[in-house]
């Protein structure tokens, strides 16, 4: 099992991203009230036929040739439902893919979010052509980030990849989703 939700984000994105994913959605919902953590990874990529569907939670199907098991959406199955939470996936194929794990917020055995800044800043540098969509909630507080804006906004003379671009767009997401934090603890 991974020890922070933010590499089963990762992996889970990475599949998406072998799925020809043009649009990546990546949702984190926590919800004090509701005692509820929700990750939603949603893709406009190939999809699955009904069969796939139904054996991608095994982690010996894979559809990567370059290993012959498939761990991170078995890790992430794993992980919500040790809490009391669940894991979902629908898809449909040449439309895409979405998976929605829920966790019992405050169980004791639930995983932290971790370096979501970390994770996303790494998608962005190695898939530029990739966009991504982060909405990230904590109670009535939201956070929504789009690298499809932050690329109209450099124009096409600067890449979202570049060092510099990087490094504004880790401290920018790590000031917001901290502020989302403190926002809850008030």
């Amino acid at each position: 099992m991974m020890e922070e939700l933010s590499l089963n984000i990762l992996d889970i994105v990475q599949n998406s991203i072998s799925a020809n994913a043009v649009l990546i959605k990546i949702e984190i919902i926590e919800d004090d009230a509701e005692n509820l953590l929700m990750i939603r990874v949603e893709d406009d990529g190939k999809g699955m036929d009904e069969d796939l569907l139904e054996r991608v939670q095994n982690p010996f199907v894979t559809t990567r040739t370059t290993r012959k098991v498939g761990l991170g959406i078995s890790f992430l199955k794993e992980a919500a439902e040790i809490t009391g939470g669940s894991l979902k996936i629908s898809s449909t194929p040449n439309i895409g893919t979405e998976v929605t794990a829920t966790f019992v917020k405050d169980h004791i055995d639930r995983q932290p979010v971790g370096d979501l800044v970390g994770t996303l800043t790494t998608l962005v540098t190695l898939n530029p052509k990739t966009d991504f969509a982060l909405t990230y909630r904590v109670n009535d507080e939201q956070f929504d980030f789009t690298t499809r804006e932050a690329k109209e906004m450099l124009g096409e003379e600067v890449s979202i990849s570049s060092p510099g671009v990087v490094s504004f767009l880790s401290e920018y997401l790590s000031q917001h989703i901290e502020k989302l934090v403190k926002e809850r603890s008030k």
